[in-house]
């Protein structure tokens, strides 16, 4: 068990972002026809609007929360005032809120690529791969705010940051620090990377571009001219 645990929680994540990396960057060079997301708007707008909103809206509320909350060391946290116990009910009160909608969002996605025919035709196997691996992703993670509850010394949470910590700066002691967390929380992980290593190969590459477009904000404006 402590190899496989040093290979899924030391080396995998390095072989999910290596992945996430490059491949994106070969997609982008190589095949930039396929950069999209695909629309099914044209098709049937239907529960697009309420489905699209709520998850993403719901997505990008679960993604800043993580990218801030785990990376930033705890004594930034402490420096804030927050203990580790009001770190976690934070993160369970804000994670959950965002969670549901994301949650509800997908659904009535999923919903309807499955009951559409002409978006189900539409659909490549890669579609579905990655709504059902986000709808699992989910429920992993609401279910770890019930085990979340448990314990609100804040213990595990810091362990699971601190194994961030450790492999964001390459250090090669990180899987150790989540041998023993709870197993809904090593399950949200590895799926949490298997997403990541995915990732180049779905729709989902289009994210890069939705990053990309805070460019619009600080660019030259496009002067028109009248002839």
């Amino acid at each position: 068990m402590s190899t496989l645990n040093q290979f899924l929680f030391g080396i995998y994540p390095y072989i999910a972002l290596t992945v996430f990396f490059a491949g994106s960057l070969l997609r982008f060079d190589r095949d930039q026809y396929t950069w999209k997301s695909d629309s099914s708007q044209l098709l049937k707008a239907g529960q697009l609007r309420w489905g699209s909103n709520l998850f993403h809206v719901g997505i990008l509320g679960i993604f800043f929360g993580h990218a801030v909350g785990l990376p930033t060391p705890l004594v930034v946290w402490h420096a804030l005032g927050l203990t580790p116990t009001a770190k976690q009910l934070l993160a369970v009160i804000a994670g959950g809120a965002a969670g549901a909608l994301c949650l509800v969002g997908l659904i009535l996605l999923i919903h309807r690529r499955l009951t559409e025919p002409r978006i189900r035709v539409n659909s490549r196997p890669m579609d579905m791969v990655v709504l059902l691996l986000l709808l699992a992703q989910l429920l992993l993670g609401l279910f770890s705010i019930v085990v979340s509850l448990q314990h609100l010394d804040g213990e595990e949470m810091v362990k699971l940051m601190t194994w961030v910590q450790h492999i964001l700066t390459f250090r090669g002691d990180a899987a150790g620090y989540v041998a023993d967390v709870s197993l809904v929380f090593r399950l949200h992980l590895l799926l949490g990377m298997t997403i990541f290593l995915v990732f180049p190969f779905s729709r989902l590459v289009h994210v890069w571009s939705g990053f990309a477009a805070v460019g619009y904000l600080v660019r030259a404006y496009q002067l028109v001219r009248s002839r």
